[in-house]
Protein backbone atom coordinates (compact mmCIF):
# COMPACT_ATOMS: atom_id res chain seq x y z
CA UNK A 1 0.00 0.00 0.00
CA UNK A 2 1.05 3.58 -0.82
CA UNK A 3 1.75 5.56 1.90
CA UNK A 4 -0.35 8.74 2.64
CA UNK A 5 0.64 11.80 4.53
CA UNK A 6 -2.26 13.47 6.44
CA UNK A 7 -1.26 17.63 6.83
CA UNK A 8 -3.33 19.76 8.95
CA UNK A 9 -2.41 23.66 9.64
CA UNK A 10 -3.96 25.37 11.93
CA UNK A 11 -5.45 29.47 11.75
CA UNK A 12 -2.98 30.30 15.30
CA UNK A 13 0.65 30.13 15.14
CA UNK A 14 1.06 26.14 15.76
CA UNK A 15 2.78 25.41 12.44
CA UNK A 16 1.99 22.74 10.23
CA UNK A 17 1.67 18.85 11.71
CA UNK A 18 2.25 15.60 9.38
CA UNK A 19 1.19 12.28 10.23
CA UNK A 20 1.51 8.57 8.48
CA UNK A 21 -2.61 7.91 7.92
CA UNK A 22 -1.67 3.92 8.13
CA UNK A 23 1.07 3.85 11.06
CA UNK A 24 0.08 7.19 12.89
CA UNK A 25 3.69 7.93 13.04
CA UNK A 26 3.85 11.98 13.05
CA UNK A 27 6.48 13.26 10.81
CA UNK A 28 8.20 16.37 10.45
CA UNK A 29 6.39 19.69 11.93
CA UNK A 30 6.34 22.58 9.82
CA UNK A 31 6.82 25.99 11.64
CA UNK A 32 5.64 29.61 11.52
CA UNK A 33 2.09 28.64 9.77
CA UNK A 34 -1.32 30.70 10.65
CA UNK A 35 -3.54 29.68 7.69
CA UNK A 36 -7.13 30.40 7.02
CA UNK A 37 -9.41 28.15 5.72
CA UNK A 38 -8.83 27.06 2.40
CA UNK A 39 -5.57 28.10 2.78
CA UNK A 40 -2.84 25.32 2.85
CA UNK A 41 -1.66 23.31 -1.01
CA UNK A 42 -0.08 21.07 -1.93
CA UNK A 43 1.83 22.33 -4.95
CA UNK A 44 2.45 19.62 -7.45
CA UNK A 45 3.81 17.28 -4.45
CA UNK A 46 6.93 19.02 -4.46
CA UNK A 47 6.46 21.27 -1.83
CA UNK A 48 3.61 23.04 0.75
CA UNK A 49 1.82 26.76 0.08
CA UNK A 50 0.37 28.94 2.27
CA UNK A 51 -1.77 31.85 2.95
CA UNK A 52 -1.61 33.95 6.06
CA UNK A 53 -4.02 35.42 8.36
CA UNK A 54 -3.16 39.45 9.02
CA UNK A 55 -5.48 41.98 10.84
CA UNK A 56 -8.17 43.04 9.09
CA UNK A 57 -6.50 46.33 8.80
CA UNK A 58 -3.31 44.72 7.01
CA UNK A 59 -3.11 46.32 3.32
CA UNK A 60 -0.60 43.32 2.22
CA UNK A 61 -0.26 39.49 3.01
CA UNK A 62 1.93 37.21 2.45
CA UNK A 63 2.23 33.65 1.40
CA UNK A 64 4.92 31.02 2.55
CA UNK A 65 6.98 27.91 1.01
CA UNK A 66 7.87 25.24 2.98
CA UNK A 67 10.37 22.08 1.07
CA UNK A 68 9.32 18.35 2.65
CA UNK A 69 12.43 18.06 4.39
CA UNK A 70 13.11 21.08 6.19
CA UNK A 71 10.72 22.59 9.10
CA UNK A 72 11.18 26.57 8.78
CA UNK A 73 10.01 28.65 6.23
CA UNK A 74 12.39 29.07 2.82
CA UNK A 75 9.94 31.41 0.34
CA UNK A 76 8.24 34.28 1.56
CA UNK A 77 6.12 36.20 -0.77
CA UNK A 78 4.04 39.05 -0.46
CA UNK A 79 0.65 39.91 -2.81
CA UNK A 80 -0.63 43.39 -3.30
CA UNK A 81 -3.15 42.02 -0.35
CA UNK A 82 -4.12 39.55 1.99
CA UNK A 83 -4.78 36.01 -0.26
CA UNK A 84 -7.73 33.91 2.07
CA UNK A 85 -7.84 30.83 -0.45
CA UNK A 86 -5.08 29.14 -2.70
CA UNK A 87 -5.35 26.33 -4.85
CA UNK A 88 -2.96 24.53 -7.11
CA UNK A 89 -3.24 22.66 -10.33
CA UNK A 90 -2.14 19.38 -10.07
CA UNK A 91 1.11 19.64 -12.03
CA UNK A 92 1.79 22.47 -9.83
CA UNK A 93 2.41 25.23 -13.10
CA UNK A 94 0.56 27.87 -11.43
CA UNK A 95 -0.82 29.08 -8.14
CA UNK A 96 -4.36 30.72 -7.71
CA UNK A 97 -5.51 33.11 -5.06
CA UNK A 98 -8.69 34.62 -3.50
CA UNK A 99 -8.01 37.99 -2.08
CA UNK A 100 -10.07 39.53 0.21
CA UNK A 101 -10.97 42.84 -2.04
CA UNK A 102 -13.30 39.64 -4.18
CA UNK A 103 -9.91 39.64 -6.52
CA UNK A 104 -8.35 36.83 -8.04
CA UNK A 105 -4.98 36.17 -8.86
CA UNK A 106 -3.30 33.41 -11.16
CA UNK A 107 0.63 32.97 -10.60
CA UNK A 108 3.19 31.02 -12.62
CA UNK A 109 5.19 29.27 -10.04
CA UNK A 110 8.55 28.61 -11.71
CA UNK A 111 8.66 32.17 -11.85
CA UNK A 112 6.52 33.55 -10.07
CA UNK A 113 4.85 35.82 -12.48
CA UNK A 114 1.57 37.34 -11.35
CA UNK A 115 0.24 36.16 -15.45
CA UNK A 116 -3.92 37.04 -14.62
CA UNK A 117 -5.29 39.33 -12.01
CA UNK A 118 -9.21 40.22 -12.29
CA UNK A 119 -12.53 41.54 -9.93
CA UNK A 120 -14.69 37.96 -9.30
CA UNK A 121 -16.92 38.88 -6.08
CA UNK A 122 -18.32 42.00 -4.49
CA UNK A 123 -16.95 40.90 -0.96
CA UNK A 124 -13.46 38.48 0.20
CA UNK A 125 -12.83 35.75 -1.65
CA UNK A 126 -13.62 32.11 0.59
CA UNK A 127 -13.07 29.38 -1.53
CA UNK A 128 -11.58 27.93 -4.38
CA UNK A 129 -11.35 24.75 -6.51
CA UNK A 130 -10.63 23.25 -9.87
CA UNK A 131 -12.62 20.71 -11.88
CA UNK A 132 -10.85 17.90 -12.47
CA UNK A 133 -9.25 18.14 -15.63
CA UNK A 134 -8.32 21.85 -14.30
CA UNK A 135 -10.12 24.06 -16.97
CA UNK A 136 -12.92 25.74 -14.79
CA UNK A 137 -12.39 27.47 -11.57
CA UNK A 138 -15.08 27.66 -9.20
CA UNK A 139 -15.00 30.30 -6.49
CA UNK A 140 -17.29 31.12 -3.04
CA UNK A 141 -17.41 34.52 -1.50
CA UNK A 142 -18.71 36.27 1.51
CA UNK A 143 -21.41 37.55 -0.43
CA UNK A 144 -22.97 34.22 -0.95
CA UNK A 145 -22.31 34.18 -5.04
CA UNK A 146 -20.41 31.23 -6.50
CA UNK A 147 -19.09 31.84 -9.66
CA UNK A 148 -17.23 29.37 -12.65
CA UNK A 149 -14.20 30.61 -14.20
CA UNK A 150 -13.22 29.13 -17.73
CA UNK A 151 -9.02 29.59 -16.96
CA UNK A 152 -8.80 28.90 -21.58
CA UNK A 153 -11.13 32.10 -22.15
CA UNK A 154 -8.87 34.23 -19.16
CA UNK A 155 -6.05 33.79 -21.78
CA UNK A 156 -7.82 34.40 -24.70
CA UNK A 157 -8.25 37.86 -25.63
CA UNK A 158 -10.81 37.42 -28.73
CA UNK A 159 -13.11 35.45 -26.56
CA UNK A 160 -12.63 37.40 -23.49
CA UNK A 161 -13.55 40.54 -25.46
CA UNK A 162 -16.17 39.11 -27.36
CA UNK A 163 -18.16 37.81 -23.62
CA UNK A 164 -21.03 39.86 -21.49
CA UNK A 165 -19.13 38.88 -18.81
CA UNK A 166 -15.91 37.49 -17.60
CA UNK A 167 -17.66 34.23 -15.49
CA UNK A 168 -19.58 31.20 -16.95
CA UNK A 169 -21.65 31.17 -14.17
CA UNK A 170 -22.95 33.34 -11.42
CA UNK A 171 -25.24 31.13 -8.65
CA UNK A 172 -26.32 33.99 -5.98
CA UNK A 173 -29.01 31.60 -4.16
CA UNK A 174 -26.67 31.15 -1.03
CA UNK A 175 -27.99 34.56 1.21
CA UNK A 176 -24.88 33.98 3.70
CA UNK A 177 -20.86 33.14 3.38
CA UNK A 178 -19.86 30.27 1.44
CA UNK A 179 -18.21 27.89 3.46
CA UNK A 180 -16.79 25.15 1.09
CA UNK A 181 -17.29 24.15 -2.55
CA UNK A 182 -16.50 20.55 -3.95
CA UNK A 183 -16.82 19.02 -7.80
CA UNK A 184 -17.34 15.71 -8.85
CA UNK A 185 -15.83 13.95 -11.99
CA UNK A 186 -16.41 15.21 -15.30
CA UNK A 187 -15.00 18.25 -16.19
CA UNK A 188 -17.56 21.08 -17.51
CA UNK A 189 -19.93 18.09 -17.04
CA UNK A 190 -19.75 17.57 -13.36
CA UNK A 191 -21.50 18.15 -10.55
CA UNK A 192 -20.83 20.89 -8.13
CA UNK A 193 -21.45 20.99 -4.53
CA UNK A 194 -21.35 24.27 -2.04
CA UNK A 195 -22.11 24.82 1.43
CA UNK A 196 -22.92 27.91 3.16
CA UNK A 197 -23.52 29.72 6.91
CA UNK A 198 -27.38 29.80 5.41
CA UNK A 199 -27.05 25.92 6.86
CA UNK A 200 -27.65 24.60 3.35
CA UNK A 201 -25.55 22.95 0.93
CA UNK A 202 -26.71 23.19 -2.96
CA UNK A 203 -25.93 21.18 -5.93
CA UNK A 204 -25.74 22.95 -9.35
CA UNK A 205 -25.15 20.86 -12.63
CA UNK A 206 -21.60 22.60 -14.24
CA UNK A 207 -23.27 21.68 -17.78
CA UNK A 208 -26.36 23.64 -17.61
CA UNK A 209 -25.87 26.10 -15.15
CA UNK A 210 -28.82 24.90 -13.09
CA UNK A 211 -29.82 23.79 -9.50
CA UNK A 212 -30.45 20.64 -8.76
CA UNK A 213 -31.08 19.56 -4.84
CA UNK A 214 -31.38 22.12 -2.17
CA UNK A 215 -30.17 19.76 1.51
CA UNK A 216 -31.15 22.06 4.28
CA UNK A 217 -29.08 20.76 7.45
CA UNK A 218 -29.73 21.62 11.41
CA UNK A 219 -26.37 23.00 11.88
CA UNK A 220 -24.06 25.50 9.69
CA UNK A 221 -22.09 23.65 7.22
CA UNK A 222 -18.37 24.76 7.14
CA UNK A 223 -16.83 22.00 5.30
CA UNK A 224 -18.13 19.24 2.25
CA UNK A 225 -16.61 16.04 0.57
CA UNK A 226 -18.19 14.18 -2.08
CA UNK A 227 -18.16 10.37 -1.87
CA UNK A 228 -15.78 9.28 -4.92
CA UNK A 229 -19.03 7.36 -6.16
CA UNK A 230 -21.07 10.37 -6.32
CA UNK A 231 -23.59 8.64 -4.43
CA UNK A 232 -23.66 10.51 -1.20
CA UNK A 233 -21.51 13.99 0.22
CA UNK A 234 -20.39 14.31 3.64
CA UNK A 235 -21.23 17.60 5.46
CA UNK A 236 -19.00 18.66 8.78
CA UNK A 237 -21.48 20.89 10.85
CA UNK A 238 -20.58 23.42 13.69
CA UNK A 239 -22.37 20.70 15.84
CA UNK A 240 -19.99 18.14 15.49
CA UNK A 241 -21.76 15.75 13.68
CA UNK A 242 -20.37 14.92 9.77
CA UNK A 243 -23.71 13.95 8.21
CA UNK A 244 -24.14 12.18 5.10
CA UNK A 245 -26.86 13.21 2.26
CA UNK A 246 -27.79 11.88 -0.58
CA UNK A 247 -27.13 13.19 -3.91
CA UNK A 248 -29.32 11.08 -6.50
CA UNK A 249 -31.93 9.11 -4.95
CA UNK A 250 -35.47 10.62 -3.58
CA UNK A 251 -34.83 10.46 0.13
CA UNK A 252 -37.96 10.62 2.26
CA UNK A 253 -36.53 11.59 5.63
CA UNK A 254 -37.04 8.98 8.69
CA UNK A 255 -35.34 10.94 11.00
CA UNK A 256 -35.33 13.89 12.84
CA UNK A 257 -32.18 15.44 10.16
CA UNK A 258 -34.20 16.31 7.22
CA UNK A 259 -34.88 15.59 3.86
CA UNK A 260 -31.86 13.59 1.66
CA UNK A 261 -29.90 13.28 4.90
CA UNK A 262 -29.48 9.52 5.65
CA UNK A 263 -27.63 9.61 8.38
CA UNK A 264 -24.23 10.98 10.52
CA UNK A 265 -20.76 10.38 11.93
CA UNK A 266 -20.27 11.53 15.37
CA UNK A 267 -18.44 11.27 18.65
CA UNK A 268 -19.88 14.40 20.51
CA UNK A 269 -16.50 16.13 19.32
CA UNK A 270 -16.36 20.02 18.62
CA UNK A 271 -17.44 21.83 15.21
CA UNK A 272 -16.16 20.16 11.85
CA UNK A 273 -14.02 22.73 10.05
CA UNK A 274 -12.63 20.72 7.07
CA UNK A 275 -12.66 17.33 5.52
CA UNK A 276 -10.62 15.15 2.98
CA UNK A 277 -10.90 11.83 1.27
CA UNK A 278 -7.62 9.26 1.16
CA UNK A 279 -7.10 7.98 -1.54
CA UNK A 280 -8.90 4.61 -1.40
CA UNK A 281 -12.52 6.75 -1.59
CA UNK A 282 -13.37 4.92 1.97
CA UNK A 283 -11.07 6.85 4.83
CA UNK A 284 -12.81 10.13 5.71
CA UNK A 285 -10.30 12.91 7.35
CA UNK A 286 -11.94 15.59 9.38
CA UNK A 287 -10.56 18.68 11.45
CA UNK A 288 -12.26 20.01 14.26
CA UNK A 289 -12.25 23.22 16.09
CA UNK A 290 -10.61 21.04 19.50
CA UNK A 291 -7.57 20.66 17.76
CA UNK A 292 -7.99 16.46 16.87
CA UNK A 293 -7.66 14.98 13.63
CA UNK A 294 -10.00 11.89 13.40
CA UNK A 295 -9.80 9.20 10.58
CA UNK A 296 -13.48 7.82 10.00
CA UNK A 297 -13.95 4.53 8.28
CA UNK A 298 -16.97 5.02 5.91
CA UNK A 299 -18.25 1.84 5.32
CA UNK A 300 -18.32 1.07 9.22
CA UNK A 301 -18.53 4.83 10.03
CA UNK A 302 -16.22 3.91 13.44
CA UNK A 303 -13.28 5.96 13.86
CA UNK A 304 -9.73 4.47 13.38
CA UNK A 305 -7.43 6.89 14.23
CA UNK A 306 -7.31 9.83 15.85
CA UNK A 307 -4.32 12.85 15.40
CA UNK A 308 -3.59 15.52 18.25
CA UNK A 309 -2.45 18.73 16.68
CA UNK A 310 -0.12 20.95 18.50
CA UNK A 311 -2.70 23.47 20.02
CA UNK A 312 -6.04 25.60 18.27
CA UNK A 313 -8.66 24.37 15.86
CA UNK A 314 -7.95 22.95 12.59
CA UNK A 315 -7.94 24.71 9.48
CA UNK A 316 -7.17 22.97 6.86
CA UNK A 317 -6.69 19.00 6.13
CA UNK A 318 -4.25 17.85 3.16
CA UNK A 319 -4.09 14.23 2.32
CA UNK A 320 -1.32 13.31 -0.17
CA UNK A 321 -0.38 9.98 -1.12
CA UNK A 322 3.45 9.66 -0.51
CA UNK A 323 6.30 11.15 1.57
CA UNK A 324 8.78 12.77 -0.80
CA UNK A 325 11.76 13.44 1.93
CA UNK A 326 11.80 9.58 1.72
CA UNK A 327 12.79 9.82 -1.44
CA UNK A 328 16.64 9.43 -1.70
CA UNK A 329 17.03 11.31 -5.34
CA UNK A 330 14.63 14.04 -4.01
CA UNK A 331 16.89 14.28 -0.77
CA UNK A 332 20.44 14.47 -2.93
CA UNK A 333 18.93 17.25 -4.52
CA UNK A 334 17.57 19.42 -1.63
CA UNK A 335 21.01 18.80 0.08
CA UNK A 336 22.89 20.65 -2.76
CA UNK A 337 20.61 24.00 -2.73
CA UNK A 338 16.76 24.84 -2.46
CA UNK A 339 15.39 23.87 -6.03
CA UNK A 340 11.97 26.40 -4.30
CA UNK A 341 10.59 28.59 -7.19
CA UNK A 342 10.99 32.38 -6.43
CA UNK A 343 8.27 34.54 -4.39
CA UNK A 344 5.26 35.14 -6.46
CA UNK A 345 5.10 38.84 -7.93
CA UNK A 346 3.71 41.61 -6.07
CA UNK A 347 2.17 43.26 -9.26
CA UNK A 348 2.47 42.24 -12.81
CA UNK A 349 1.80 44.37 -15.38
CA UNK A 350 -0.91 46.26 -16.30
CA UNK A 351 -2.14 44.27 -19.33
CA UNK A 352 -2.52 41.03 -17.33
CA UNK A 353 -5.50 42.71 -15.25
CA UNK A 354 -8.08 42.13 -16.66
CA UNK A 355 -10.80 44.87 -16.11
CA UNK A 356 -14.58 45.50 -17.91
CA UNK A 357 -12.94 49.08 -19.09
CA UNK A 358 -9.59 48.87 -20.42
CA UNK A 359 -7.87 52.58 -20.71
CA UNK A 360 -4.49 54.16 -20.45
CA UNK A 361 -3.50 57.44 -19.79
CA UNK A 362 -0.05 58.17 -20.64
CA UNK A 363 2.34 60.78 -18.95
CA UNK A 364 2.31 64.27 -20.10
CA UNK A 365 5.16 65.41 -22.23
CA UNK A 366 7.51 68.13 -21.12
CA UNK A 367 7.01 71.74 -23.27
CA UNK A 368 10.21 70.94 -24.83
CA UNK A 369 10.15 67.11 -25.97
CA UNK A 370 9.18 66.88 -29.78
CA UNK A 371 5.48 66.46 -30.03
CA UNK A 372 5.92 63.08 -32.03
CA UNK A 373 7.75 61.58 -28.70
CA UNK A 374 4.41 60.29 -27.16
CA UNK A 375 3.34 58.73 -30.49
CA UNK A 376 6.93 57.03 -30.17
CA UNK A 377 6.15 55.64 -26.68
CA UNK A 378 2.45 54.50 -27.80
CA UNK A 379 4.41 52.44 -30.27
CA UNK A 380 6.38 50.72 -28.11
CA UNK A 381 3.41 50.18 -26.08
CA UNK A 382 1.53 48.48 -28.92
CA UNK A 383 4.63 45.89 -29.66
CA UNK A 384 4.41 44.96 -25.82
CA UNK A 385 0.60 44.51 -26.09
CA UNK A 386 0.76 42.45 -28.80
CA UNK A 387 3.90 40.13 -27.33
CA UNK A 388 1.74 39.96 -23.68
CA UNK A 389 -1.39 38.80 -26.12
CA UNK A 390 1.12 35.94 -28.11
CA UNK A 391 2.46 34.68 -24.85
CA UNK A 392 -1.15 34.27 -23.38
CA UNK A 393 -2.14 32.53 -26.66
CA UNK A 394 0.58 30.53 -26.06
CA UNK A 395 -0.36 30.12 -22.42
CA UNK A 396 -3.85 29.10 -23.31
CA UNK A 397 -2.39 26.76 -25.59
CA UNK A 398 -0.61 24.87 -22.82
CA UNK A 399 -3.08 24.59 -20.72
CA UNK A 400 -5.47 22.89 -23.10
CA UNK A 401 -2.90 20.34 -24.23
CA UNK A 402 -2.88 19.94 -20.55
CA UNK A 403 -6.62 19.28 -20.54
CA UNK A 404 -6.45 16.91 -23.45
CA UNK A 405 -3.53 14.84 -22.08
CA UNK A 406 -5.70 14.22 -18.62
CA UNK A 407 -8.81 13.56 -21.16
CA UNK A 408 -6.92 11.23 -23.13
CA UNK A 409 -5.42 9.17 -19.42
CA UNK A 410 -8.71 9.07 -18.15
CA UNK A 411 -10.18 7.74 -20.88
CA UNK A 412 -7.33 5.08 -21.50
CA UNK A 413 -8.19 4.23 -17.73
CA UNK A 414 -11.35 3.83 -18.59
CA UNK A 415 -10.93 1.60 -21.47
CA UNK A 416 -8.40 -0.83 -19.24
CA UNK A 417 -11.57 -1.29 -16.67
CA UNK A 418 -13.95 -2.07 -19.65
CA UNK A 419 -11.48 -4.22 -20.65
CA UNK A 420 -11.46 -5.84 -17.22
CA UNK A 421 -15.18 -6.29 -16.66
CA UNK A 422 -15.44 -7.79 -20.49
CA UNK A 423 -12.62 -10.42 -19.09
CA UNK A 424 -14.66 -10.61 -15.73
CA UNK A 425 -17.92 -11.34 -17.54
CA UNK A 426 -16.74 -13.85 -20.28
CA UNK A 427 -14.77 -15.56 -17.81
CA UNK A 428 -18.16 -16.04 -15.76
CA UNK A 429 -20.66 -16.78 -18.91
CA UNK A 430 -17.48 -19.90 -19.43
CA UNK A 431 -18.03 -20.66 -16.10
CA UNK A 432 -21.75 -20.82 -16.12
CA UNK A 433 -21.33 -23.19 -19.54
CA UNK A 434 -19.04 -25.49 -18.35
CA UNK A 435 -20.96 -25.88 -15.25
CA UNK A 436 -24.01 -26.36 -17.29
CA UNK A 437 -21.98 -29.02 -19.26
CA UNK A 438 -21.25 -30.75 -16.46
CA UNK A 439 -24.18 -31.08 -15.04
CA UNK A 440 -26.17 -32.64 -18.20
CA UNK A 441 -23.42 -34.85 -18.16
CA UNK A 442 -23.97 -36.32 -14.47
CA UNK A 443 -27.67 -36.55 -15.42
CA UNK A 444 -27.53 -38.51 -18.01
CA UNK A 445 -25.31 -40.93 -16.23
CA UNK A 446 -27.62 -41.38 -13.75
CA UNK A 447 -30.84 -41.69 -16.03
Amino acid sequence: MEPELVIASSPIDAGIGCWDLHSGAEHLRFRSCISPPHGLVSVGGRFLASSQLREPSASSGSVLYWSWNKPHVEVKSFPAEPINPLVSNGDGTYIIGGGVSGDIYLWEVATGRLLKKWHAHYRAVTCLVLCDNQSLLISGAEDGSVRVWSLLMMFDDMRRDQAKHLYEYSFSEHTLRVTDIATGYGGCNAILLSASEDHTCKIWSLSRGKLLRNVVFPSIIDAIALDPGEHVFYAGGRDGKIYIAALNAEVTPNNNYGMYIIGTLADQSKAVTCLAFCADGVLLVSGHEDGMVRVWDTKTRNIIRVFKHAKGPVSNIVVIRSALWLNPQFSSVRRQGSSLPPPLEKYGDSSDEIVEVRAFVGDHAAADEPLDASYISVHVMNNQIKELQQQGSAVAAGMEMERVKLDCKRSMQMIQQWKKMYENLHQYCVNELLDGDQAGGCHRNSS
